[in-house]
Formats: C-alpha cells, sequence, structure tokens
C-alpha cells in the first residue's frame, strides 16, 4: 500500500529588508554665470541677461554718428589694371566713388591701390575732398540742363512728382547722391564711366534758381 505523506505547512519568515547605502549628495555645480546665466569667459562677455561692453560701446557710436549729417557714398565702377614683370603680372585697381549728403551736396572721387577696399576707400576720401553744392527744386532740377564732359554728354530735364529717378549706371549714382529723385536723362556721348560722371556733375554745376536769373537779368 502507498504510504500517505501529510504536508506540514511552512511558516514564511519575511527576509530582511536590504538597506541601501545613504546616498552621497552630488556637488554643487560653480557657477559662472553673470545676471542671466550665461557664462562668463571673457572681460567684456556677461551674462545672457545684460548688456556686453562692447555693445554699449557701439550703441553710443551710432547714437554720436547719428546725430550729424549722414553721407551716400557710392561706388560706380572699379577698374583692374595687369602690369607684366619678371616673375607674372602685377595687379592694381582704381576705384570711382560718388558722394552726397542728398540735400544739394555731391563730390566726385577716384582713387587707386593694389586691393579692392584701398582703392575703394581712397576713392571715396578723395569724394568727400571735392563737396560741391548744386541748386535744386524740390525733389527736381529748376530746368533742362545739357552737360559735356570730354566724351561724355548727359542731358537732363525735370520731372513732376511720381515719375521717379529715370536714369542709369553713372548718371544715376550721381543725381541719387545729389538728392534728385524725380528727373528725365539721357546718355547721348562716350559710355565711359568717368566721362558721364562729370558730364552729370557739370551739368547740375550749371543749374539756376529763377531768383537767381531774375537777379542777373535786373543788372545786365
Amino acid at each position: 500500500m502507498p504510504m500517505s505523506t501529510e504536508s506540514t505547512p511552512v511558516s514564511a519568515t519575511p527576509a530582511p529588508a536590504a538597506t541601501a547605502p545613504a546616498s552621497t549628495p552630488a556637488p554643487a555645480r560653480e557657477h559662472r554665470g553673470g545676471p542671466g546665466g550665461g557664462n562668463n569667459r571673457g572681460p567684456n562677455r556677461g551674462g545672457g541677461g545684460g548688456f556686453r561692453r562692447d555693445d554699449r560701446n557701439r550703441n553710443n557710436r551710432d547714437k554720436e554718428q547719428g546725430d550729424g549729417p549722414t553721407m551716400i557714398e557710392k561706388v560706380v565702377f572699379i577698374n583692374r589694371c595687369a602690369k607684366v614683370v619678371k616673375g607674372g603680372r602685377r595687379f592694381s585697381f582704381s576705384a570711382l566713388a560718388v558722394v552726397g549728403d542728398g540735400k544739394g551736396k555731391v563730390g566726385i572721387g577716384y582713387g587707386k591701390a593694389n586691393e579692392v577696399p584701398d582703392a575703394i576707400k581712397k576713392g571715396t576720401a578723395n569724394a568727400h575732398k571735392h563737396l560741391v553744392s548744386v541748386k535744386l527744386k524740390g525733389d527736381t532740377i529748376p530746368h533742362d540742363v545739357f552737360g559735356e564732359y570730354d566724351g561724355g554728354k548727359v542731358l537732363l530735364k525735370p520731372a513732376t512728382t511720381g515719375t521717379g529717378l529715370i536714369a542709369g549706371g553713372a548718371v544715376r549714382a550721381v543725381l541719387e547722391a545729389a538728392g534728385v529723385k524725380n528727373v528725365l536723362t539721357k546718355s547721348m556721348g562716350s559710355s565711359n564711366h568717368i566721362a558721364v560722371v562729370h558730364a552729370t556733375l557739370n551739368g547740375l554745376l550749371q543749374l539756376r534758381l529763377a531768383d537767381e536769373i531774375a537777379a542777373i537779368r535786373k543788372t545786365s
């Protein structure tokens, strides 16, 4: 006969809970930021929320420059010249620049250098030294005029408001710098940039207002 075995219930003893080691707090990071929490790694770099020292200086310079008259500077033409030497070719550059205040003053300058930026800088500085005043009637010219210089010939005609500056190339640069906004033009001579620019300026210098013409007629 098979023997019967009785199972005796065994009381489960709860296992002792494992004690976790005490966590060591992480070291706090060194705060290097300024007032806005950014990094301050340079002498002029502040926090993300503050102003840099160079930004404040730049703003001050902009305010000082904004108080004075703003000049319009345009580069009309850049020419490259090559000189053949024993070792190869050496290049030099010349820049034709026009400067004006947009209120009746305009100047033309020409500069030469071995690099383009230096040539533009010289041409602009030369134009500042040769500023002349021209007579304008509002945003146009008082009367028709024909300017000539060397082979350049330019015809200028006044236009009503809304016509715009009907000119191109070198003529447009001179008229924009002088402050003319409504005019009709036609270039009928040489296409050389220097000749056209000087012909346009020659025409502007011939302009006279009605009061000046009347005064001349009275005295004559």
